[in-house]
């Protein structure tokens, strides 16, 4: 046996091989590669590591060996807010007397349950020993700590919703469970934490912030429901305990735990039916055509396509198809909607029993029709989520760009791209809205001609041309701002409370807006209207009632091989061209399977590579029609009954909206891109570019937004107080501090 001869590293290397050397590292990192690591935590850690000294500063311990040591800023930090300052001079009181043991002493000034009371009193270092030994209490600084700590729960409880979501939308067309949390997941839900209405109440010592927890923790336990084709009698159970829990917090959640998720069980309870494909005849008639969708209506096969590919139309059919479909199959609906139900009727019971749904001072919560808050809530979202709208900046900034060059050198204008379909991973895909006729089809020459041309009834026709045309779209539109119009002139209700506390922005922003001119009143319906279409634009992704131009990098796309399952418009024709259904070949989503540990690990492997490639590979698809519609609905009920307007009362709903905003690859619609392609054109910001097309660069600005938000609104809070004065100069309000917030 001959052993090798050993030889040197240096006397292997071929003279006629090209020249190199091994580069300076330290631990595999070169000084590029530090660079590059080092910026990205930079720009990344930076703000995070502000977030989490901001989600903490409420906690006592933290103030005190952390915040009160940082120069400059350790000032800010030791302001004492009074209990008085705030609504804390009815919450605090009433939590002490808990800590002390005495449950049935009450303040008849407090209008919501004692949930909040009870929780604190289960959070370690909340309630301490008194004088005596039987003694128990409970500081100011130690219950805000409590709200602090709910923060950083609703953060987690944040974070497993958006991915259970991601989870359930990659499911619908893939056999394998999602179990890697995407990056967009992270930051979304980074950046509810950060939301400044929510961050600036955990601070204090509200309910807030522990109810959306809450509300949360029932959607976690929901969204998990929707894995599954039938839920365990444990489920159910769970269910219902979450149900109450979110009661025990604020009365208004039993819209939220009810109606929104209530609902969309009772969808999925209908889309896990799964009817037998089958292509739909040829039938000329209108009667022929209503009564064969009513049938398949009946057996569950339903039309709720993705929200980017939703019109009013869609919004109409989705609402009958799933209408007839719960009337048809009333048993499964039932048995996955029980625990609803039985929260629901234990909340009547409350209600009866209680005389009404607020506790304490039910004078001045009046239940009442309040339909402007259905105005004021997009206004809002749209300034709070600013960021988010950046994609609808393109089409203005290229718009000014092209006037500039005409004046100054005239040339033809740019169009959008004739691009139709694009490869990625998942083959061949359609860039542009499927139309509901055949038309589209027609155009493949592959496709056979009938010999015959097929000639439906004129009444079916017209019906065909009017939905499929969308020549509806200006009176719809109309329409939407001519009741507008009139909900600001018949229903504008302002609050006593809102004139009577200047502490509140509110206050601020009714007196130079609606309270000051009747024509403000009106015009404002203009930021009201967009708004509202690019909040919803934005839960929809790239929706096509603003881009019509959709590319490869569009977070909503409707692909040509994998189209969605449920597409079930009644006025989609049969022609006989080749096109027997309107999902094609595509199959109902199934329930994915468990699998064995060896294959669960492959298939881990593979997606762990897959999002490495694309980290938004698994974020960008947008929710159906049913869900949008249904949190519009619970969004109505839980507002148009308050006559007060508070930017608290828009809490829950922004944080549902902004779960169910997809994410968005850096692009613009419109090709050649002014913006784009000379920011692209730049050595130094063609990386920078690049990184955004695989990372959503709203959620880095809506991250430094929130930050200049809550240091402005916390310094105004702790450093400008005021007092409240008589028109003679004497003080009210004993002279206490009065403060600016939310």
């Amino acid at each position: 046996m001959v052993s090798a001869t050993p030889f040197r590293a240096a006397e292997f290397k071929s003279s006629f091989g090209p020249k190199y050397q091994a580069q300076p590292n330290f631990l595999g990192f070169t000084a590029q590669s530090a660079f590059r690591v080092g910026s990205r935590l930079a720009m990344y850690g930076a703000p995070a590591a502000v977030g989490v000294l901001l989600f903490a500063s409420g906690i006592p311990r933290v103030q005190r060996d952390i915040l009160h040591k940082i120069p400059f800023v350790a000032d800010f930090f030791k302001k004492e807010v009074h209990p008085a300052d705030n609504d804390e001079v009815f919450h605090i009181p009433q939590a002490q007397l808990y800590c002390e043991g005495r449950f049935r002493e009450w303040d008849d000034k407090i209008t919501t349950p004692p949930g909040l009371y009870l929780l604190s009193l289960l959070i370690p270092g909340v309630v301490k020993p008194g004088d005596s030994p039987a003694s128990y209490l409970c500081d100011a600084q130690s219950l805000r700590a409590a709200s602090a700590i709910a923060l950083m729960i609703l953060a987690y409880l944040a974070l497993q919703c958006r991915h259970e979501i991601e989870a359930r939308l990659d499911e619908a067309h893939s056999s394998k469970r999602l179990r890697i949390y995407s990056q967009y997941s992270l930051h979304t839900a980074f950046n509810i934490a950060l939301f400044p209405v929510l961050f600036f109440f955990s601070g204090l010592y509200y309910t807030d912030v522990a109810s959306t927890a809450a509300v949360l923790g029932a959607y976690l336990n929901h969204l998990r429901r929707l894995g599954r084709d039938r839920s365990s009698f444990f489920s159910d159970l769970v269910t219902i305990i979450l149900g109450f829990l979110t009661l025990f917090m604020r009365q208004t959640n039993v819209f939220w735990v009810v109606v929104y998720m209530g609902g969309l069980e009772a969808v999925h309870a209908v889309k896990t039916l799964r009817p037998e494909r089958v292509d739909q005849p040829m039938m000329s008639g209108l009667a022929e055509q209503l009564k064969y969708y009513a049938w398949r209506y009946s057996l569950g096969d339903i039309h709720d396509p993705p929200l980017h590919m939703m019109f009013p139309d869609d919004m109409l059919f989705c609402v009958l198809s799933l209408g007839i479909a719960a009337l048809c199959n009333p048993i499964q609906l039932i048995r996955q909607i029980w625990p609803y139900i039985a929260v629901i009727a234990s909340f009547g019971s409350f209600v009866f029993w209680n005389g009404g749904v607020v506790l304490g001072d039910k004078s001045n919560h009046v239940a009442t029709i309040h339909l402007p808050q259905m105005l004021y809530i997009w206004a809002f979202f749209g300034f709070f989520s600013l960021p988010l709208l950046l994609p609808y900046a393109f089409p203005f900034v290229n718009m000014a760009s092209r006037a500039f060059e005409m004046m100054s050198s005239p040339r033809p204008q740019a169009s959008c791209s004739s691009r139709s379909s694009f490869k990625s991973r998942g083959g061949s895909r359609s860039t542009a809205r499927s139309k509901w006729n055949a038309a589209e089809f027609l155009a493949d020459d592959s496709l056979p001609v009938p010999t015959r041309p097929f000639v439906p009834s004129a009444a079916l026709s017209t019906l065909e041309t009017f939905f499929n045309s969308k020549i509806y779209w200006p009176f719809y539109l109309l329409a939407t701002i001519i009741l507008s119009v009139l909900i600001v002139k018949y229903n504008t209700i302002i609050h006593p409370f809102t004139l009577a506390d200047n502490r509140h922005y509110m206050f601020y922003i009714f007196r130079y807006t609606i309270r000051r001119a009747s024509w403000i009143r009106y015009l404002l319906v203009i930021p009201y209207t967009f708004s509202r279409w690019m909040a919803w634009g934005t839960m929809a992704g790239c929706s096509q009632w603003f881009h019509i131009c959709h590319t490869e990098m569009c977070s909503a796309y409707c692909p040509r091989l994998r189209k969605d399952p449920f597409l079930s418009h009644p006025f989609w024709i049969n022609r006989g061209s080749g096109l027997a259904r309107q999902t094609d070949d595509t199959e109902f989503p199934m329930e994915v399977p468990e699998a064995s540990p060896e294959v669960e690990a492959s298939q881990l492997r593979d997606l762990q590579r897959d999002m490495d490639s694309d980290p938004m590979l698994v974020s960008v698809e947008p929710v159906c029609t049913s869900t949008g519609l249904i949190f519009l609905l619970a969004t109505t009920l839980s507002l148009v009954t308050a006559p007060l307007v508070e930017p608290r009362y828009f809490i829950i709903p922004w944080v549902m909206w902004r779960l169910l905003v997809p994410g968005w690859r850096l692009h613009d619609h419109e090709s050649p891109s002014p913006i784009l392609d000379g920011l692209s054109s730049h050595p130094t910001l063609k990386k920078l570019m690049k990184t955004f097309e695989t990372y959503d660069v709203r959620l880095v600005l809506e991250t430094g937004w929130f930050i200049a938000i809550n240091v402005a609104t916390g310094y105004i809070f702790l450093c400008k107080p005021y007092l409240w004065r008589a028109e003679d100069g004497t003080l009210l309000d004993e002279g206490r501090l009065q403060r600016f917030m939310w």
